[in-house]
């Protein structure tokens, strides 16, 4: 009668989603701050004041029926003008307002493009630790996912297996830097080395290799590392970015996928991206918030919280003998297990109140991920628990 895929998906509930309702339920039994959840990657800091006074001026000023009336469906015009302009004078590029197609987020980003160019049979390199989701936006098109394993303990690109990946089948590779869930950031060195790669692939096998950039928490990176932009680095280029974790707007949906100008056929690229997105429904993203982004283009939440919780997070695990890869970017950190096994581990941090994500659904076995958007004061009162956790796999 239905779908059986979807209604199998339907059933089978989000690991993360899980961790964090069990967190809710242990919450209402033995009070929230005794509680340790670090499952769920919302932000912490809130939405600069800029967004807030945004709202409140085209609420109070705008003209009510065109701020809820329908954009055009790729977006405003006036608004993909203002981000065009923002990432070329940032970036050095040269972005059309036809380049930029506005969406509900960065998932609804992947989807348009995986839609616009991938068909059944088509492979899609992602690299481990990977978002898992992506696994589900691309079944629907028909095409495989192949996951290459990364470089031990720095979860850079291992190039030998990236190229032991690509075949005449491989149509796409994703990246996502920084890394969900490792916080890795991938060095400008790796990029240049990647698309090299790619473009002898292209050359190679004669058709159009694209690159897919995942891009919600560019704007979460410390201690002045750079995220290369990578339109400047290879042609075929999709950038699919959200300000969900940029401007701490996760819940109003809010995003663009912008198509790289130097695209083969990049006229026919950006109608694929339109087109998909009529076919699935994504047009039209919010007019309120499209016109928040035009007045905050410039702005970010005050990230400097993230960089205190990481380095208190880090330094302190670290110091209790556990092994972690250090986050140049985002708001995780990526754990190895004591034990080997991350679901033994994770049952064994519950008995403390630590709520953490095994890493085996994001292609990465034996590995944890510390979700540190969260209050200072929470990570402090975790630390005791996190040092009985330790010492019980010590003795």
């Amino acid at each position: 009668m239905y779908t059986e895929s979807l209604v199998k998906l339907g059933k089978v509930r989000s690991e993360i989603r899980e961790i964090f309702e069990y967190g809710n339920k242990r919450k209402a039994e033995i009070g929230a701050e005794n509680v340790f959840d670090f499952s769920i990657g919302n932000p912490s800091v809130p939405a600069p004041k800029s967004v807030n006074d945004a709202i409140i001026d085209l609420v109070n000023n705008f003209d009510s029926v065109a701020l809820h009336g329908y954009t055009s469906a790729q977006g405003d015009a006036k608004v993909r003008t203002t981000i065009a302009n923002y990432i070329n004078n940032r970036f050095n590029t040269e972005i059309a307002p036809d380049n930029i197609y506005m969406t509900c987020g960065a998932a609804s980003s992947l989807t348009i493009v995986f839609n616009a160019i991938m068909q059944k049979d088509d492979e899609c390199i992602v690299f481990t630790p990977y978002f898992p989701e992506y696994g589900v936006f691309l079944e629907r098109t028909g095409a495989k996912l192949v996951a290459v394993k990364s470089e031990d303990k720095t979860f850079q690109v291992d190039m030998k297996g990236f190229e032991a990946a690509i075949n005449e089948k491989t149509k796409a590779v994703v990246i996502n830097s920084p890394n969900n869930p490792s916080g890795v950031v991938y060095s400008v060195e790796t990029i240049e080395k990647m698309c090299d790669l790619l473009r002898k692939k292209e050359k190679e096998y004669g058709h159009p290799i694209f690159l897919v950039t995942d891009e919600p928490y560019r704007e979460l990176v410390y201690d002045d590392i750079e995220v290369p932009y990578i339109i400047n680095y290879y042609h075929n280029t999709f950038v699919c970015y959200s300000y969900s974790k940029a401007l701490s707007l996760p819940g109003e949906r809010i995003g663009y996928i912008a198509v790289s100008p130097d695209m083969d056929d990049e006229e026919d690229a950006y109608a694929a991206v339109c087109g998909a997105g009529r076919a699935l429904g994504y047009v039209c993203a919010s007019s309120m918030y499209q016109r928040v982004i035009e007045k905050c283009i410039d702005d970010t939440a005050d990230i400097s919280i993230y960089k205190v919780n990481r380095d208190l997070l880090y330094n302190s695990l670290t110091e209790m003998g556990y092994e972690c890869v250090y986050p140049d970017g985002a708001f995780y950190l990526f754990v190895k297990a004591m034990g080997d096994d991350a679901h033994e581990f994770c049952e064994k941090a519950k008995e403390h109140e630590l709520l953490l994500v095994p890493a085996d659904s994001f292609g990465t076995p034996g590995y944890v991920r510390i979700s540190y958007c969260v209050q200072t004061k929470q990570i402090e009162d975790a630390l005791p628990a996190f040092k009985k956790l330790a010492e019980s796999y010590q003795k």
